[in-house]
């Protein structure tokens, strides 16, 4: 085996290795995984048990209002694991020197980013599907009528999501910071994806201004293939333009140090 399939070799383990440990360690921290795996199902099974939420034609467009929710349930996993969950904690390990140290060991800087992004990745998935069977199971919503759809929608969510959060560690020198930011983008993003109120129920004006934010873009996509229609191109152009630009953004401002 030549030198350099050997350091390959040992870099994968590495890299490996580091997967592992993260895993780890967010499977330790109770505030991240209720924050993403736990409070949107649960804020799920709230609203769903109020009686109101499930009469017909109570919501948007006939709808009832709890089958408007469940694609803000499952937006909102994304939200929190981008802004809440693994922003600080990329902040703290660049605040602590983790990510210098690292870069004297096989293994580079950019592999614990990526196992960041992997882990709050897939748990979000995991949360925004929780959220659709409890959707199905428990208050008769159907799932998604268009799934290729919906589940691109889903797919460039997730990479907005925590392209979003690489860019706020990557501005962000310490967790408190990251913390702080996180907070003030986390609040209007919750909007722009229907917490408070479901884009479709919004003033026609301010629909047009939600609709061209990222998770604006994202509810409303996901609406239309739920409902069986193919999502709007221009939803998915700007969810796929919000995911070029945040990541070249997180890319060119990201300092391991």
């Amino acid at each position: 085996m030549s030198t350099t399939t050997a350091t390959l070799v040992r870099g994968r383990g590495a890299n490996s290795a580091v997967l592992r440990s993260e895993v780890r360690l967010f499977l330790r921290e109770p505030g991240s995984l209720f924050g993403v795996m736990v409070f949107p199902p649960a804020l799920l099974v709230i609203l769903g048990s109020i009686p109101a939420f499930r009469e017909a034609d109570s919501g948007p467009a006939g709808l009832r209002l709890i089958d408007a929710y469940v694609p803000i349930t499952v937006l909102l996993p994304m939200i929190v694991a981008g802004l809440q969950a693994m922003a600080p904690v990329i902040a703290g390990y660049r605040e602590r020197g983790i990510l210098r140290r690292m870069s004297t060991t096989p293994v580079q800087p950019p592999a614990l980013l990526g196992a960041q992004m992997t882990i709050h990745g897939a748990a979000a998935l995991a949360s925004s599907l929780l959220s659709l069977a409890i959707g199905r199971l428990a208050f008769d919503v159907k799932l998604p009528q268009q799934a290729f759809g919906y589940l691109l929608a889903l797919l460039l969510s997730v990479v907005v999501a925590l392209s979003l959060g690489a860019l706020v560690s990557a501005r962000a020198r310490t967790a408190k910071v990251a913390s702080a930011i996180g907070s003030t983008v986390f609040f209007p993003s919750m909007f722009c994806a229907g917490v408070w109120l479901p884009v479709q129920s919004m003033p026609t004006a301010l629909a047009n201004i939600v609709e061209l934010t990222p998770f604006g873009a994202a509810a409303q996509a996901m609406n239309q293939a739920a409902a069986g229609d193919w999502p709007s191109w221009s939803h998915l152009a700007v969810l796929a333009a919000w995911a070029v630009v945040l990541t070249a953004a997180s890319a060119r401002w990201f300092r391991w140090e």
